[in-house]
C-alpha cells in the first residue's frame, strides 16, 4: 500500500519557526529593518503565565507580543541596564490560527511579526498593512 504524501508531515518545531521568523524578517523592507535596531525575536510555544495573567488571555489567545519601550516613549526617562525590546511569537497559537484560516504559515508569521514590531514604532494599521503588502 502506498503511503499518502502527507503522512510523514509533522507540525513545524520551534527551530522551524525561528527559521521562518528570520526569513520573514529578512524579507521585510530594508528601510523597516534598519529602524528595528536591537529588537530581539523569540519563538516560544505559549506566553509565560504572568503574561497571560497580565493580558487576561489564555494560552491560545495571543499570537505574538511586543515587550519593551516603544520609540514614542524611549528617552522619556533615562534608564540603565534596560533589557532590549523583544518580540515574542507564540508557535502553538499561530499553528492553531493557521489551521482555522486559509493563509499560508509564512504570511501569518510575517503578519504577526510586522504587527508586533509596528508597536515598537507606533505605526498605524495602514502603515503595517503597507509593509506586509511590500513583502514578495
Amino acid at each position: 500500500m502506498a503511503e499518502h504524501r502527507l503522512a510523514g508531515l509533522s507540525a513545524p518545531t520551534l527551530t522551524d519557526f525561528e527559521e521562518l521568523a528570520r526569513q520573514a524578517y529578512a524579507d521585510l523592507p530594508e528601510s523597516f529593518r534598519a529602524l528595528c535596531g536591537e529588537v530581539v525575536i523569540t519563538v516560544t510555544d505559549f506566553p509565560a503565565d504572568d503574561v497571560q495573567k497580565e493580558m487576561r488571555a489564555g494560552p491560545f489567545d495571543l499570537l505574538g507580543l511586543f515587550q519593551g519601550v516603544g520609540l514614542a516613549q524611549d528617552g522619556a526617562v533615562p534608564e540603565t541596564g534596560r533589557m532590549p525590546n523583544m518580540v515574542f511569537l507564540y508557535r502553538r497559537a499561530i499553528l492553531d490560527y493557521w489551521a482555522e484560516h486559509e493563509e499560508t504559515l509564512g504570511a501569518i508569521v510575517t503578519h504577526v511579526l510586522v504587527h508586533e514590531i509596528g508597536h515598537h514604532f507606533g505605526l498605524s494599521d495602514d502603515d503595517m498593512y503597507a509593509i506586509e503588502d511590500s513583502v514578495p
